[in-house]
């Protein structure tokens, strides 16, 4: 899996604060002490102190190289409270429910990415996709640069079957139900964004339909469409196409036959379904069906990452959000100049 092992590389290069607020769990906790082998992320972990010490001389895990933070005794939790209030107050949120929020290592967490004392957060082994995007969006903030958060799943076709080899993102196969038009332009400008990051490439964006170019007329069609149109105003650099049918996204020969007029000429790397349903299914049949490995569902659109994770993941699978996060946090900083 060359694009997640280029991912860890760049992560071990410059190694970043990784906070995980679910370190009771005994997944988290492997992948916790591979990433602080390995030189991945310098692990927070977040949490009741005496339940994962116990866990981890439960499962034999050194906890040495790691930060154990504890809220109920922390000196930062008093400053976080009353930031957090300062935030939510409008929203009707009271000093003493900002200090009950900050208690729970969840918010804790997201708190210490806000504040800079962490590069990034991941979660979502234990806690709900609900939970964890609502209070990424509510501390963490989104990114001024768009409009709404969504997610990604970073897909490896690296299987001596696969015809089409490397990594892709699929977006969104998580979290917007039924995007409008801007919705799905702002997805895909985000999608080619984390291509750019993860990827080490120039995204390739194909807006997926049942239509390529006209070839079917509906209103499904026309939103696929319009949202491109907007991504080609917004972005005029970006290779993309829409409306797409899939084998036109990807297969060169179909591409020049259905779409001779192409920018991306059947070699998309970045795939935008037009509804959660069809992004949904579509991952889990490349992965189910097609044996291609799924990583995520990753968030993007935020102003600092934090990352969900599925609840039935394994230790590798948090390992490798751990490194796409290291990642991210790279060009936050990049972009904030540092």
């Amino acid at each position: 899996m060359k694009a997640i092992n280029r991912i860890i590389d760049r992560a071990r290069a410059r190694p970043g604060r990784v906070v995980l607020c679910e370190g009771d769990d005994p997944r988290v906790l492997q992948a916790a002490l591979r990433a602080t082998r390995e030189g991945t992320a310098h692990i927070l972990l977040v949490g009741e102190r005496q339940r994962i010490t116990q866990l981890a001389e439960d499962e034999a895990i050194d906890l040495g190289g790691m930060t154990l933070i504890d809220p109920a005794d922390s000196p930062l939790a008093a400053g976080y409270a009353e930031t957090l209030f300062r935030l939510r107050e409008k929203k009707g949120m009271t000093l003493a429910q900002a200090q009950q929020e900050v208690l729970k290592p969840l918010g804790f967490a997201n708190m210490m990415v806000r504040a800079g004392d962490a590069d990034g957060s991941v979660a979502g082994a234990v806690h709900t996709t609900a939970d964890v995007v609502r209070t990424a969006i509510q501390v963490i903030g989104t990114d001024p640069s768009f409009k709404l958060v969504s997610s990604f799943f970073l897909m490896m076709m690296c299987e001596p079957f696969h015809s089409l080899k490397g990594g892709l993102i699929f977006s969104d196969c998580g979290l917007v139900v039924e995007p409008n038009a801007e919705e799905l332009s702002e997805i895909a400008m985000a999608a080619a964004d984390s291509a750019r990051t993860l990827l080490g490439e120039e995204p390739r964006v194909a807006m997926l339909s049942f239509s390529t170019s006209g070839s079917a007329k509906h209103a499904a069609v026309d939103k696929v469409t319009a949202a491109a149109e907007r991504v080609k105003a917004m972005r005029p650099g970006l290779a993309i196409d829409g409306d797409v049918q899939l084998d036109a996204a990807i297969v060169a020969e179909i591409a020049n036959r259905k779409l001779p007029e192409s920018q991306v000429k059947g070699k998309a790397n970045v795939l935008i379904f037009p509804n959660l349903e069809a992004g949904n299914i579509g991952y889990k049949l490349a992965e189910r069906v097609g044996g291609a490995v799924a990583i995520g569902p990753l968030l993007q659109g935020l102003a600092k990452p934090a990352n969900d994770l599925s609840r039935g993941c394994s230790s590798e699978d948090v390992f490798h959000v751990i490194a796409v996060t290291v990642v991210q946090a790279h060009e936050v900083a990049a972009k904030a100049g540092g």
